[in-house]
């Protein structure tokens, strides 16, 4: 059976450095042209943390040596972040099917992302990003550029920016285009380029938009039937790290609704994940997401592997979830 997936790449599908990038998006082309292959229609989305913050940490560096230079904005690194991950991505993807003897044209969209003036997370910057600096240096660029800066956990300080919540995905109908053409689409890099409406105008903003929370927009949007976020653990889990720890086959929003209530899932790691998926089942009948590890891809073909997030208010049971997860997921 025929399915629209929204493929959310976490950072270990990606690498650190341009030389892991390259490797890892290797791995993670077969992953990918597996669904293909099952004539499933896909649309991938990805992390940038590492990226925006090495292009981020070396303009600031720049700033740092030579005064005189302009300053680039956060927005414009997150393009740039896209558009290079983008071209592995695609290179690789475009490789491993030629390699299986298929052609699909694969296209990254440099994706902007519209956030309200209204954010409350616009007025308290909290998520830090690129490199470590001194206080000396922090300091410097607070004075002369206006950088919120915060130190992070005594390792040093960082600079330190908006995460907003996603309003609406500016080239949607250029995303919707390229997959009636046939296309793998990549786009929605690093949770998209966050802008404000001025007007006709959109104009970049110093913030970082959640990928996962855009994920799960974006599957809204194009009405896919699965939300697929793949990460570094194989399952979610519960009472993490102490003797009771438990993996979760599966998921109701019931579930996910307590388990936040109890603080079951990290802030910076598996909650976002865990909120998107449940954001996205929400919305329709007969919606799953899955969270799962990029290595366990065949297993979780198999319903052998992953968290599988349901709404149970809709008519859909778990164990129906396990039933045609052989013609849904990896």
């Amino acid at each position: 059976m025929k399915r629209k997936i929204v493929v959310a790449l976490g950072g270990n599908a990606l690498g650190k450095t341009l030389t892991e990038q390259l490797q890892a998006v290797e791995h993670t082309a077969k992953a990918i042209a597996d669904l293909i292959e099952d004539g499933n229609e896909v649309v991938i989305t990805h992390g940038n943390g590492p990226q925006v913050g090495k292009i981020d940490a070396a303009m600031n560096a720049l700033l740092l040596e030579d005064p005189t230079e302009e300053k680039t904005s956060l927005s414009m690194c997150v393009a740039m972040s896209q558009a290079y991950i983008g071209y592995d991505i695609q290179n690789a993807l475009r490789k491993e099917l030629m390699l299986r003897g298929r052609y699909k044209p694969v296209v990254t969209i440099i994706t902007q992302v519209e956030v309200s003036n209204d954010d409350p997370a616009m007025k308290h910057p909290t998520k830090p990003i690129g490199k470590f600096m001194t206080r000396e240096q922090a300091q410097r660029l607070k004075e002369q550029y206006g950088y919120p800066i915060a130190e992070d956990a005594g390792r040093g300080w960082r600079r330190v920016v908006a995460s907003p919540q996603p309003q609406y995905i500016i080239e949607i109908d250029a995303i919707r285009a390229s997959l009636r053409e046939g296309s793998v689409v990549v786009c929605c890099g690093g949770g998209g380029i966050p802008v404000r409406r001025k007007g006709a105008y959109l104009k970049g903003c110093a913030a970082v938009i959640d990928k996962d929370t855009c994920s799960a927009l974006l599957a809204e949007n194009l009405n896919a039937d699965i939300l697929m976020i793949l990460t570094a653990v194989d399952k979610v889990k519960i009472h993490y790290g102490k003797p009771d720890e438990r993996s979760l086959d599966s998921m109701s929003l019931a579930d996910v609704q307590r388990y936040i209530a109890d603080g079951e899932f990290a802030a910076g790691s598996m909650l976002p994940k865990v909120e998107a998926c449940a954001q996205f089942v929400k919305g329709a009948p007969k919606r799953k997401a899955i969270i799962a590890a990029l290595d366990q891809a065949a297993e979780a073909v198999k319903g052998n592997a992953g968290t599988v997030v349901f709404n149970e208010e809709l008519g859909v049971r778990s164990e129906e979830l396990m039933v045609d997860s052989v013609h849904t997921y990896f």
